[in-house]
């Protein structure tokens, strides 16, 4: 390896170079270093969360946004990839204006799928899909989806997968709010298993409610998208953690036609449009 060095010859007879020597700078402040400030070091306070007077309730629905979602091939595992992963980036980008009003900047949650369906042998054994907060992931369940596939027509099957991810969406704006927080708190300390049932209820149909917003932010709000949801998700049996079918389908329809996000504040309702 070769080195190359420069040289430079100077040349001019003989050079004095007299240096005087520096004047120690004059501060014009306060030397930090002399303040000291214990408030400093102490932790944050904490930040009280009211569920039924929270702040996210006084935003605008946020704008639509242009969504190409890539066609769904169900017995695919690549196709289920490509469009759960379009459709998490459709829903990142709708709610953003949402958590930018509320001064919030929490990171995008991972969209996956799985091919292992839930082992138990409770009503979360068909889970279609579920979200994780301390991971930050939502994941798709094929087995069971592909099962409800079976009784979706075709030209319907976008759509009502996209409702399914918007619902799972929700949870992350419900964490990334603190709402789900409070919840779980809520759940694990109340004094009966219905008033733990009456919360989770309160929190599944306010997702449900924000997979509306979702529904129609990223679908033709004048087509039947609505319609063929409540249709497939929302006519069937009650579930106990869900809410009834009449009141999925209220919640779906609020957020579908709300103007500010006030319309999905299922912790201010009446305990008969959360049972």
């Amino acid at each position: 390896m070769a080195a190359v060095v420069a040289v430079v010859s100077l040349v001019a007879g003989v050079s004095i170079v007299v240096v005087s020597p520096r004047q120690p700078d004059t501060p014009n402040g306060v030397d930090v270093a002399t303040v000291r400030n214990d408030d400093l070091r102490a932790r944050p306070n904490r930040v009280d969360v009211d569920l039924v007077d929270h702040p996210l309730y006084g935003v605008a629905m946020p704008p639509p946004v242009d969504c190409a979602l890539p066609p769904l091939d169900v017995d695919s595992d690549a196709s289920w990839e490509a469009f759960a992963s379009e459709a998490g980036s459709c829903l990142n980008e709708l709610w953003i204006p949402v958590m930018d009003e509320l001064r919030l900047f929490p990171d995008l949650p991972e969209i996956t799928v799985t091919e292992e369906a839930l082992d138990t042998d409770t009503e979360d054994a068909f889970t279609l899909a579920y979200y994780e907060s301390d991971r930050g992931l939502i994941t798709v369940v094929l087995p069971n989806v592909r099962e409800v596939s079976e009784f979706v027509p075709e030209d319907e099957q976008e759509i009502v997968w996209l409702a399914l991810m918007g619902h799972e969406y929700a949870h992350h704006v419900q964490h990334a709010t603190g709402i789900l927080n409070v919840s779980h708190e809520l759940r694990r300390t109340a004094g009966s298993q219905a008033d733990e049932l009456e919360t989770l209820r309160r929190t599944e149909l306010q997702a449900e409610c924000m997979a509306g917003v979702g529904l129609r932010g990223l679908t033709d709000p004048d087509g039947d998208a609505l319609d063929v949801v409540n249709r497939h998700f929302n006519e069937g049996g009650d579930l106990d953690t869900h809410g009834s079918a009449a009141n999925r389908d209220h919640w779906l329809r609020a957020g579908w036609e709300g103007t500010t996000v006030a319309g999905c504040n299922t912790y201010d309702a009446p305990v008969e449009r959360v049972a």
